[in-house]
């Protein structure tokens, strides 16, 4: 098995060296208390840690998972392997598609979807209409309402407005093809920096409230505590603590 230590490392070099890329400016390491949350949340860059998740769901990595002695209420519709944590609930009405793990104390409530190499963590709420699929949810979010999130890293204490939706694909990519082909960049200083992934929607840091009908593009990175303003659409790098208009 591998470590996270092993994780691939970033394409660029650039992304080595800027800490705007790494994972401590999104999320105050501090206070994940989660050791198994805390242990994706070692990876070089925000770029890697889409596919140490995978790679801990699919067992190639020297972690411990928990036991999976949560509550799967009757009605609830779990397929693949999916690992409730204790103290955790996938209610009736749930749908479920594993590689899936759902942290203690975090609930996905009926008509939620979560789906594909995904973890859920501690205190989190997936209401009503809410589909995740290849992310990372850090503790303590809440997306209570209908909207997409995938191919995302969300910090502690996100809040997702209604009909809010990431993007992985860049329209100018030509065709849709699935599996997506093309790798997906990100933009800081006005350069351009890989990511290493086909599909990348955003990284959310810690506190940050995305507003009701906002449309997050391919690669958006949001520092922790940004204020953001209602808009349609939102793109590009927002600096820890900054407005959003």
């Amino acid at each position: 098995m591998a470590s996270l230590s092993t994780t691939p490392q970033p394409n660029s070099a650039r992304a080595l060296a800027d800490e705007r890329l790494s994972p401590s400016y999104y999320i105050d390491l501090t206070k994940v208390a989660d050791p198994l949350v805390r242990s994706l949340l070692r990876c070089p860059t925000v770029f890697d840690i889409k596919r140490a998740v995978a790679d801990l769901l699919a067992g190639r990595l020297d972690v411990q998972l928990p036991e999976a002695t949560g509550v799967v209420e009757p009605g609830a519709t779990v397929r693949g392997r999916v690992i409730v944590a204790p103290g955790a609930v996938i209610a009736e009405g749930a749908f479920v598609t594993g590689p899936v793990l759902v942290c203690s104390g975090a609930v996905v409530e009926a008509g939620a979807r979560v789906r594909d190499s995904t973890v859920i963590g501690p205190g989190c709420r997936i209401g009503h209409g809410a589909e995740i699929t290849r992310s990372l949810l850090t503790g303590g979010v809440f997306m209570k309402h209908a909207g997409f999130v995938g191919d995302s890293v969300l910090g502690l204490g996100v809040n997702i407005g209604a009909f809010v939706s990431t993007t992985g694909l860049r329209i100018t990519s030509g065709p849709v093809t699935e599996p997506a082909t093309e790798e997906v960049c990100a933009y800081l200083d006005g350069c351009r920096l890989p990511t290493g992934q086909t599909k990348f929607g955003a990284v959310i840091g810690d506190g940050v409230i995305v507003p009701a009908g906002t449309v997050l593009q391919p690669a958006t990175l949001i520092g922790a505590h940004t204020l953001l303003y209602p808009r349609t659409q939102v793109g590009g790098f927002f600096p820890a603590g900054s407005q959003g208009r």
